[in-house]
Parts: C-alpha cells; structure tokens; sequence
C-alpha cells in the first residue's frame, strides 16, 4: 500500500544497518525519507501514525546495481524496445533487493548508441520497478586485446579525442552516469578531463594497461575500475597492473578508488574476493553484470542469435564449457561475499548499496539509512534473504514470509 502522505511509519522490533553497525533500533519513515525519532518527538510532538512490526528481521538500505547488461530474457545491448526490456528488468529486480540501477550497454555500433542512448531516462524507482540512476556505457573504447566477449569489430579508438565520443554516444549525456573505457588509448586524458568535467564518472577495464597508466587516468579523473580481476592484466609482482590500484601510494588523498567484483562463484575465485576484500574494503561494489540469461529457469534457451545453456550458476553456450556471462542476482551475490570473505553482514550488505552511492556520488540520498536520506530499504532475514523490498517508503515487493507485513 503507498504510504500516506504526512503519515509517519515505525517499523519496530528490527535491527537495521546504520554508521556501519547492525543494531536493534526502529526505522521511521515519512515522504519517502528516513527521518530522526528526537526532532519528531521533542520538536514536532508527534508520535507513529502506524507502527509496523518487523519480528526480528534486518533492515538494510537496497541494493544499488552499477553494472547489469539485462536479465530474465531482455538484453539492453539486442533490443528492438530498450524502454520496455529496461522497464521489464526493472520490475523483475525487485525481488532481489535492487532498488536502482545502472542499466549498461556493452560495445555497440553507433547505430545501436543512437537506438538506445537517447531513450533510457533517470527515473526514481516506484512499484512499476528499481530506479534507473543513468546508463553505464561499457565501450566501444577498450582494448581489442581484452575485449572478453565485446564484438571486436565495434571497438573503437579516440582518433579524434572526445569528438568521437560525442558522435558515438550521439551527443547525448544527459541520462549517462558511467563510461568504461581502456586508459591505454591515445587522447584518453583528453576523454577523461571531459566525462569528469560533465559529472560523469569514468570506470577504466576491458584494458591491457600497466600500473602506472592506471594511477595516471585515476589522476586525472576516473575514480572506478570495472569488474575487477575480469579482462585486464593479470597482477604480475614487477608490475601489478591495474589490479595494483588498489595499493598504490600515487592516489589523491580525496580519492577513493572503487571497483567492481562479480561474486558470483564463477568469475571470481573465493580466493580472490578475500584478497580484494582485505587489501582494500572501501573500494569494493558488488556488480551482478548479468546478461539477458538471468533469470531464465535450468536449460537450454535461445538468446538472439546464441544458443545457451543454464545449469546452476552458470550460463554457457550450448554445446561447450564456455562461459557466456553471469547470471547471478544481487542477492545472491551479497550472501556469496559473506560466505567466503568472512567480511561480516555488515560488509557485505554495504558493498552492494553504500559503496556505489558513494563511488556514483549520490551517497546523500541514496545507500544508507541515514536521516533525511531515501527510505529505499530490504526486510531481509538473518540468511540476508529478500523478505521485502520498499522505494520511497512504500513497499513495492514482498515475499509473503513476514507476518503482518
């Protein structure tokens, strides 16, 4: 039911996520934002107009889903109809705690940028779906070298500096939020200045670059790495390459440098999400980047042009052991990093909503649940199962688990 306007909610009995703790105290909610019990109480002489019972479960802000190419059938990259196939996503995703997200388009032709760009909008989430916060174009300028599964003959260079990203993109920044590119490429500081100077952040990956070259590009701008480990160089200890960011002395002291990891107990060994995990925490943002196939039930099933086939947690091409994308939920991903980081609930919950609002800037409003902030929120339970999922205060998916929810 929406919430009321005016109306001030108290979920009670819970134990909620705040300055990085999981402590018993309730939630109270108002307009879609978290508001402070002491200013409603002592200031405004006010009390709950409906307390909601929570019986013992966590409350933990939503997940925010800074990389996902598509899901349960729908590929924003192969769409005849990208407003319907990211309004389809979006509505799916509630249940697994996502409550925005960053639609992402990996390397296309200009004739897809021109279909696609223009149409997806920033919207705020409601129960039609997960917010969008922008799109995350990951290419065309990367690395032919480490392209993973990015058609090769779209990748592009920056002959002529930022005018080729204009054209590529179509003029058209507005509902952009993230831009992967190779920081190798020639002209790229001149691409790095210019995203930056828009308010767009720059992530560098699919990328054959050494180390200094990642800290050069982290200088000048970009402030992401994308799914690390995954398409770049591999850490080698005479130069460790990109992955070597995370250490590195040569980072602006303002400056945190974020990074994805798919945790989904394929891309990513156990191993190294330990590594990632205890050499730099902050950094870290959980990223499903799913395809098209998540979602899909266990067999074989036709994705444009490709034959796959599901079993598990992993999505291969039909016929082969090999591996065509992720197809993990964000839930799921949380529960993974706990299980084989040893990083605590508290971690791991917040790798996947404070670590991208703070790495996309939005940590404000969005990633937390402090005062004044957007009452996006997860009842889960003590397994960090998705019991319900609320947008702007107003539950917008529920499982059915919770007695009087």
């Amino acid at each position: 039911m929406p919430g009321r306007e005016g109306f001030i909610y108290q979920y009670r009995n819970c134990v909620i996520l705040r300055d990085h703790k999981l402590q018993k105290e309730d939630l109270w909610v108002r307009d879609g934002k978290i508001i402070n019990p002491e200013k409603l109480f002592y200031v405004e002489k006010k009390k709950a107009d409906i307390q909601i019972n929570c019986h013992g479960s966590i409350i933990a802000p939503g997940y925010i889903d800074i990389q996902i190419n598509g899901g349960f059938g729908r590929d924003f990259s192969e769409t005849d109809d990208i407003v319907e196939d990211v309004k389809f996503v979006a509505k799916s995703l509630l249940e697994f705690g996502v409550t925005s997200f960053c639609p992402t388009l990996v390397t296309s032709s200009r004739e897809m940028y021109k279909k696609i760009v223009p149409f997806v909008k920033k919207q705020n989430g409601s129960s039609d779906g997960a917010g969008i916060l922008g799109l995350h174009l990951e290419g065309p300028f990367i690395s032919k070298e480490k392209k993973g599964a990015h058609n090769e003959a779209n990748i592009k260079d920056f002959k002529n500096g930022f005018r080729d990203v204009e054209e590529m993109y179509c003029h058209n920044f507005d509902n952009v939020a993230i831009v992967t590119i190779a920081p190798e490429l020639e002209r790229c500081s001149e691409v790095i200045n210019e995203l930056f100077n828009r308010g767009i952040k720059v992530s560098i990956g699919h990328s054959g670059a050494n180390l200094v070259t990642g800290e050069t590009a982290i200088q000048q701008g970009a402030n992401m790495i994308t799914h690390l480990f995954n398409a770049m160089l591999p850490f080698h200890h005479r130069d460790p390459c990109l992955i070597g960011l995370l250490t590195s002395n040569q980072i602006p002291t303002e400056r945190t440098v974020f990074y994805g990891l798919i945790a989904d107990g394929i891309h990513t060994h156990p191993s190294a999400l330990r590594i990632a995990y205890r050499v730099h925490p902050k950094g870290m943002i959980l990223i499903t980047d799913a395809i098209s196939a998540m979602g899909l039930p266990t067999g074989k099933h036709h994705l444009g042009n490709q034959s796959i086939e599901i079993q598990g947690k992993r999505a291969t091409i039909a016929g082969t052991n090999t591996l065509c994308g992720s197809i993990a939920k964000m839930d799921y991903c949380v529960r993974n990093l706990l299980k084989n980081a040893d990083c605590g609930p508290e971690f791991a919950l917040e790798a996947a909503s404070l670590h991208p609002a703070q790495a996309l800037g939005i940590a404000g409003s969005k990633g937390t649940l402090d005062y004044d902030t957007d009452a996006d929120f997860l009842l889960l339970n003590q397994d960090l199962n998705v019991l319900a999922t609320y947008i702007a205060g107003n539950k917008v998916w529920d499982s059915g688990n919770v007695p009087g929810l």
